[in-house]
């Protein structure tokens, strides 16, 4: 037996693990594939288009609603009191065993046919179903599947959410609107006009990691590195990476300097998108970094500490981008300097936020 508490709401959960360890490797696929976060945004921005409600649920125990695909004997234990030293047969994919993460995505993936719902080839989590709207019209309705977290998009969600707990059994708290999906909030966000549209933001991981590293600066360098004051923009002006002379930096320091691109990209997972250049160019360096690329990782930390509460909106209005609007670049100029020039261009917001 596990016993954990869960750090959102401190609730205290009880686990019974099996041994995994101790059984051999099955041939087959073991692990359980989760919804990519593009077709999440994609969703939500079809749910905009489209003016469709999207609701979010988990599923109550996921590991141990599935059945089990091994073949597994246990003897108990004394946490089974008079039954302790019977042998029992495994029946359900308890955690810990190797093939629980494929057993629980083929349950639900069965229950996704059960209601007529087909995989789509590009992401097979997410499940689509050829539907009328409320006009009559054509149109699909969508359930994307994130392990035992499940977003519907449905002109009625609340009917294909009561199907889904027929099959599975879904935490009733969890059931509706979501407010939190994937580590990110989500939000309504209405316009002036009176377009709804969703909204996304890291604000919760991302405040968490600049207090995170600021403690670690502070305690293991010994106040040697700090963030900048002022971060308006993701790098310093003019700052070119690969033009960098400074000293390497010390092997410890080296893992820090990878911890935070590992934490950075992360955010660009979570849909932090005005930093994905930075990361990408810095992330070039992480085999041999210098002092500047560790002052230049801070600055995006500073950055990100300056803009916690930004938005990615998802907004349905068509843009209007004109020929205007791109620059020609010619010459033998850097790539981070056809990247500079380029922000330099007159864009109009490709979103509103």
């Amino acid at each position: 037996m596990i016993f954990d508490v869960k750090m959102e709401d401190f609730q205290r959960k009880a686990r019974l693990v099996a041994a995994g360890h101790a059984t051999k490797a099955p041939t087959t696929l073991t692990y359980v594939s989760v919804v990519s976060r593009e077709t999440v945004r994609i969703a939500l921005l079809i749910a905009a288009l489209n003016d469709v409600d999207t609701w979010a649920a988990d599923v109550l125990n996921a590991y141990i609603t599935a059945p089990c695909q091994e073949k597994i004997w246990t003897t108990l234990g004394r946490e089974f009191g008079d039954d302790c030293g019977k042998k029992a047969i495994v029946l359900h994919a308890l955690y810990g065993l190797k093939s629980s993460g494929a057993a629980i995505r083929a349950h639900l993936a069965g229950c996704m046919r059960g209601m007529g719902y087909v995989s789509c080839p590009a992401d097979p989590d997410l499940w689509l179903k050829e539907q009328t709207d409320r006009k009559g019209s054509w149109c699909y309705s969508y359930i994307l599947c994130y392990v035992d977290n499940l977003l519907v998009v449905h002109h009625k969600p609340k009917r294909i959410m009561d199907k889904i707990n027929s099959f599975l059994p879904l935490k009733p708290a969890s059931v509706g609107p979501p407010e939190m999906y994937l580590g990110t909030k989500l939000r309504k966000k209405t316009f002036e006009d009176g377009t709804t549209t969703w909204g996304l933001s890291p604000a919760k991981y991302v405040q968490q990691a600049v207090r995170n590293v600021e403690t670690y600066l502070k305690t293991n360098l010994e106040g040697r590195y700090s963030l900048p004051k002022r971060g308006e923009n993701p790098f310093p002006v003019d700052y070119a990476p690969e033009e960098s002379v400074t000293p390497l930096l010390e092997p410890e320091v080296v893992t820090f300097y990878m911890q935070l691109i590992g934490i950075l990209r992360w955010m660009c997972e979570l849909g932090w998108i005005d930093i994905c250049t930075e990361v990408s160019i810095l992330s070039l360096y992480s085999v041999m970094p210098r002092e500047g690329h560790l002052e230049a990782a801070l600055h995006v930390f500073s950055y990100l500490k300056s803009k916690s509460n930004s938005w990615l909106i998802f907004d349905p209005m068509e843009p209007d981008v004109g020929e205007s609007v791109f620059v020609s670049v010619t010459g033998p100029t850097s790539t981070w300097e056809r990247v500079r020039l380029c922000r330099l261009m007159p864009l109009s917001p490709l979103g509103r936020v």
